[in-house]
């Protein structure tokens, strides 16, 4: 029987034509495809070696995982005293991958690489979409090859998605600009909600720009755009204040308390720790050389240029600055050119995040320009779109990008202190013949060609530093890439001054789970495999959990959250963090831990002589140290035989309250 003779069911031509017409436009563009195999390379390639990256969130993954309140609060320890320092989002993610696949390092770090594969995409269809074809590869390959974008894609903080929710909500922006209809500008303000729910106030640095080309824009006149611009406001503050608004309605008794915060406020978190301290500073913060440098060096202009910033994401800011102000002299704002309304919105972002980034005298850590990355990237990819365009405007536009890239780059790499030396011959020949070149009156294919090579020459140091990341783990809290020097606990002394003071990776906290792959990746570089940040003895910690077992068994207040996060990795410890991440972030006061021992959630705390101490140079804050003196007074003492003191405060919660 001849094949064209056979009929086939309605139904099988139906699902037949979607999965055909997919197929067709994959075919139809073979550079995407491309750029999301190159990024799922980088983002899963011995994925393994980063182990639990972040002990700190993947301990609160572990107990999210097994008790349906420590999920819905983001609570670190299994009894539900004390949330993470963060929005739930991120971590819900993690853990729901987790109850699916089981608790184990992939399961937390797979959907963060997945994540990574889709903002690329999403970068490269934002671009396209206004400069070509060619301006979305390079923007979709500037941002796979940025090194921190590949940290954190490898990695368990809750930058990849925040980064994912940023572009998602730029490209809902320019839909929305393409179309003039609310629904765009609603999921723009959806996606943004989204990211305050995964770090809070940083993802409104998005807002500026959106408002300001929707308003200026306005595809359907002012008023209307007036309109649907609250529109999008609203869903984005009902997507944004909703777990702190189930936080503040949910008495204090129901839910954990608030790490970061010394009132159990949520709305002290958001505008306090995790707001305006972040900008304006923050008191008793960490400070001097050592501080200094780990959150972010000195303030100013050029501050995204410097070490630990500027090879995390500062290669090629020179070309997107040019880029950004060859569309603005181009378009002059016109608000018919589409051209306006996308740079507002990108170069908005753009801007603001720069601006806040380079001048925030708070809390600052390296991997923080992560979100900066992808604004980066887009403008890169329009400025390729303009150099490779046949107007008369690409001769000039294209030399000055690229020898504003090559001058940027010329800087990181003299931050670098001798690290990929060979790539600065490669720049300024490449860059500078480029442009030169570039300058001159050419066919439209050559031209092509000419800034493909310049851009690969400014890409081979950044690509390299990107590759670099695949070899070592991208360091526990602070997540890096580039060579293992490049992690935020390098070696004291290694590369770019990264490492701790002199005597801070002693002996603290827990290893990796017995079992998993030895000590690989569950340390930074130098330091004690598992080590807890900033407080605790493990030794004293295992001989107080082995003390509870054998006495009753209980909950454990310990300081430092980092302590009891890897105790609960390591044993799955009934053990809760009272003093904040680095024990000095909560101050829980003695009303409220007597409240705690009275329901019976916690009866045992823990101290020893690195309480207290062993903090960042500058750091004042004391952390609630207030709440464990009065524990001492009022509860009796076992003294262990590693040295530390455990206090047994079962029936002494009105003493300790008084």
């Amino acid at each position: 029987m001849s094949t064209s003779s056979i009929s086939y069911p309605a139904t099988v031509r139906v699902r037949a034509r979607p999965l055909a017409q997919l197929r067709e436009r994959a075919l139809a563009r073979p550079e995407l495809l491309g750029l999301l195999a190159l990024t799922a390379v980088l983002n899963l390639w011995n994925l393994g070696i980063n182990g639990w990256a972040n002990t700190y969130y993947s301990a609160a993954v572990r107990s999210m995982s097994t008790s349906w309140h420590d999920f819905l609060f983001a609570s670190l320890d299994k009894t539900g005293l004390m949330t993470v320092d963060k929005p739930p989002l991120a971590l819900w993610v993690q853990a729901l991958s987790v109850r699916v696949f089981g608790y184990h390092p992939l399961s937390i770090l797979v959907p963060e690489a997945l994540m990574g594969i889709v903002a690329v995409g999403l970068i490269y269809d934002l671009t396209r979409r206004r400069f070509g074809r060619a301006a979305g590869f390079a923007a979709g390959l500037v941002l796979a090859l940025t090194p921190i974008t590949v940290a954190i894609a490898r990695h368990n903080n809750p930058d990849e998605l925040l980064v994912l929710c940023a572009v998602a909500a730029l490209w809902f922006a320019v839909c929305a600009l393409d179309t003039g209809r609310t629904k765009w500008l609603v999921l723009s303000g959806v996606c943004i909600g989204l990211g305050f729910e995964t770090k809070m106030g940083v993802a409104l640095m998005l807002v500026p720009g959106i408002a300001a080309a929707w308003m200026w824009v306005a595809p359907r006149g002012r008023l209307t755009a007036l309109r649907q611009l609250l529109a999008g406001g609203a869903a984005m503050a009902i997507v944004g204040l909703a777990w702190p608004l189930l936080v503040t309605l949910t008495p204090a008794a129901d839910r954990p308390w608030i790490s970061g915060t010394s009132d159990n406020s949520i709305w002290s978190l958001i505008f306090g720790y995790n707001g305006l301290g972040r900008v304006a500073g923050q008191s008793g913060r960490p400070g001097g050389g050592f501080g200094g440098t780990m959150f972010g060096g000195a303030t100013g202009p050029f501050r995204l240029l410097q070490s630990g910033l500027g090879d995390q994401a500062g290669w090629l800011l020179g070309f997107a600055v040019v880029s950004g102000l060859a569309i603005l002299v181009l378009s002059r704002l016109r608000r018919r050119d589409p051209r306006t309304g996308w740079l507002i919105v990108v170069g908005g972002a753009f801007l603001t995040t720069a601006v806040v980034f380079s001048f925030a005298s708070g809390i600052f850590h390296p991997y923080y320009v992560s979100l900066l990355a992808p604004f980066t990237a887009a403008l890169v990819g329009a400025g390729v779109g303009l150099c490779v365009s046949e107007r008369s405007s690409a001769r000039v536009i294209a030399p000055l990008a690229i020898l504003a890239g090559v001058l940027t780059e010329l800087v990181v790499l003299g931050e670098l202190t001798g690290q990929l030396g060979w790539a600065v011959p490669l720049a300024v020949g490449a860059g500078l013949g480029g442009a030169a070149l570039l300058a001159l009156r050419l066919p439209a294919r050559l031209r092509a060609a000419l800034v493909a090579v310049a851009l690969a020459a400014l890409l081979t140091a950044p690509a390299t530093w990107a590759a670099d990341t695949l070899g070592h783990a991208a360091g526990s809290t602070f997540p890096a890439g580039g060579a293992a020097s490049a992690s935020g606990f390098a070696p004291s002394g290694a590369g770019r001054g990264f490492g701790p003071p002199p005597g801070f990776g002693r002996t603290r906290g827990f290893g990796p789970p017995p079992g998993f792959g030895g000590t690989r990746g569950f340390a930074p570089p130098g330091a004690v495999s598992g080590a807890g940040a900033f407080g605790g003895d493990s030794a004293g910690l295992t001989a107080a959990i082995a003390y509870v077992k054998a006495h009753g068994g209980g909950t454990i207040g310990v300081e430092s959250q980092s302590s009891a996060a890897a105790a609960i990795l390591s044993s799955d410890a009934d053990v809760a963090g009272l003093g904040g991440f680095s024990g000095r972030e909560s101050s829980v006061t003695a009303k409220w831990l007597a409240a705690e021992v009275r329901s019976g959630r916690l009866r045992w705390i823990l101290v020893d002589s690195g309480q207290g101490g062993g903090g960042l140079p500058g750091d004042t804050r004391a952390g609630s140290q207030s709440a464990f003196a009065a524990v001492a007074k009022a509860c009796p003492s076992i003294t262990l035989s590693s040295g530390v003191t455990l206090y047994d405060c079962a029936g002494h919660a009105s003493a300790i309250a008084a």
